[in-house]
């Protein structure tokens, strides 16, 4: 049943007629509970709020596969905005960004000029610039980007998917680095992705095994909870200092874990997305989780 559920929510995140019908609903649907609002205020005060209970947050500006470059201009614009409504809200935030929604799909060229300005923008604030992972499409894109980024700043890194064959090799590779490390939410070929939970579960925690016992920092995402305690387990056990990594969990969901964690003295982050293109993000949360169908659905009929 998971196995169907996933790829009907995966295959409705991919429709652009529902994605542009989705404008015209609003936040419903659950969706209210899981996205901030559709303003970079009400980002901020997401975070504000989360921050007085411990909880660090990663804002992100919902859109993607822009294929206009007035909208990638404009979304480019919004991020930047972003970062200096960050720094000065003086609020413990990061800034997470997808490079299709400033122009990957349109050419490097474009999506490399934004990119610079707001990496430029977020270092002059002190602000750690995370580069979302998208579809395998455009994998060896973001990962050019991201090398060039690393020439000329130190504030920025990306996500690692487990969901793929490759991926150990690139957090082999990338060890030095800040990393997001995820199961993965897109629907990718066998050819060059695990299709199973098991498989995707366990060449998770095989990389963050990897990646919290390196040199650079490493943020595990996800809400899974039996992952988490051997995450516990074994960073206690190889006397993994708690400061070398954190969890972080999506916006709205499993907010008593969330406390929890914090709690038990562990660093945590929501990842918090604002805007009103939230048709597709929302479609890969159902497609993650069998539980996140249910919550949408309390969240539509309590409204």
């Amino acid at each position: 049943m998971h196995k169907f559920s996933r790829r009907l929510f995966l295959s409705l995140s991919e429709n652009r007629f529902l994605a542009a019908a989705a404008r015209k609903w609003g936040l419903s649907l659950g969706a209210s509970k899981v996205v901030s609002g559709e303003s970079l205020e009400s980002a901020i005060a997401a975070v504000r709020s989360l921050n007085e209970t411990g909880i660090a947050g990663t804002i992100t500006h919902l859109g993607e596969f822009n294929t206009n470059k007035s909208e990638a201009d404009q979304a480019a614009a919004v991020c930047i905005q972003a970062v200096e409504k960050i720094a000065e809200s003086a609020v413990d935030c990061h800034l997470s960004i997808k490079l299709t929604q400033i122009g990957l799909g349109i050419d490097l060229a474009t999506c490399l000029h934004h990119l610079k300005d707001i990496t430029k923008a977020a270092h002059k604030h002190g602000i750690f610039l995370q580069i979302d992972m998208e579809s395998f499409f455009y994998y060896e894109s973001i990962l050019y980007c991201l090398q060039q980024l690393r020439r000329e700043f130190d504030n920025v890194g990306t996500v690692v998917q487990a969901s793929l064959h490759r991926a150990e090799d690139d957090v082999r590779g990338m060890q030095d680095l800040h990393l997001r490390l995820v199961k993965g939410a897109y629907k990718e070929a066998p050819d060059y992705a695990f299709q199973t939970r098991e498989e995707i579960d366990e060449n998770f925690f095989k990389l963050i095994q990897l990646h919290v016992a390196s040199n650079g920092y490493t943020a595990i995402a996800t809400h899974d909870h039996n992952i988490i305690e051997k995450v516990k387990l074994f960073t206690s056990s190889h006397h993994i200092s708690i400061a070398n990594f954190e969890f972080q969990l999506l916006y709205g969901f499993r907010e008593e874990l969330q406390k929890q964690l914090v709690e038990e003295g562990y660093r945590v982050r929501a990842y918090i997305p604002f805007g009103s293109d939230w048709y597709g993000y929302f479609m890969r949360r159902l497609a993650e989780r069998p539980q996140n169908i249910t919550f949408a659905l309390k969240g539509f009929f309590s409204k």
